[in-house]
């Protein structure tokens, strides 16, 4: 009796695993399985293994390309960073050629794929075709001061989003849309709820006046332990 019912358990719980890898913490990360319980933990750990962040952007069908280092003393410069590309039906990120760190890059996949496109359509009736940023790459300290931590911008390892254009023509801006209880402003609180499950830092303009005019998203060292700020 009780070797069947562990017989069963254990049939049971390898088919969970088997159906829900993304919320099981010792599987194997796919760019293309849904959001779960320990994808932000996953993808923050890719920081460690550069070939492997590559080869799962590769597996997913990503355009992204590797760039090559830039190095600017102890605390500035990125090596194993990616160029942002499309691949067929995604929409390009404008400016074009912005390079991240592999981390970014993965959750910037699933990121579109996930949260953003679902968002749109669900708030807006539309698709996204074109994701306006602000930058990644920047040596500098948090906030720009003389003095303090640098900031996750210092690695590549941030991008700041500005907003997003529609497939009609429409744009929804952070700075003009966050605030009006309407269609858009729902839709970037929810493209900034979705991005908390896959970045280790989300900051809106709820979290203060710096970030009015942007979310930013980063993948600093704490999302490796599956904590994350979401502001």
């Amino acid at each position: 009796m009780i070797f069947g019912l562990a017989a069963a358990a254990y049939v049971h719980f390898r088919d969970y695993v088997r159906r829900h890898p993304q919320d099981v913490p010792w599987t194997e990360l796919r760019l293309t399985d849904p959001v779960g319980a320990f994808t932000l933990r996953k993808l923050a750990a890719l920081s460690a293994d550069t070939l492997q962040c590559r080869t799962l952007l590769r597996e997913a069908g990503a355009g992204d390309v590797a760039a090559p280092a830039r190095l600017a003393g102890p605390d500035c410069g990125y090596e194993g960073g990616m160029r942002l590309l499309p691949a067929a039906g995604e929409p390009p990120l404008a400016p074009v050629g912005v390079v991240t760190s592999c981390p970014v890059a993965a959750a910037m996949d699933i990121f579109e794929r996930e949260v953003l496109q679902p968002a749109a359509r669900k708030h807006l009736g539309s698709r996204v075709v074109q994701i306006d940023h602000a930058g990644s790459y920047s040596c500098r300290r948090l906030y720009g001061r003389a003095e303090g931590p640098f900031s996750e911008h210092a690695h590549a390892n941030a991008i700041d989003l500005v907003g997003f254009r529609l497939t009609d023509g429409e744009r929804v801006n952070v700075l003009r849309d966050w605030h009006p209880a309407g269609p858009k402003g729902r839709f970037l609180r929810e493209v900034r709820d979705g991005a908390c499950r896959l970045f280790a830092t989300v900051l809106s303009p709820e979290y203060n006046q710096a970030h009015a005019d942007h979310l930013h998203l980063d993948q600093a060292e704490r999302g490796q332990m599956g904590f994350g700020v979401c502001r």
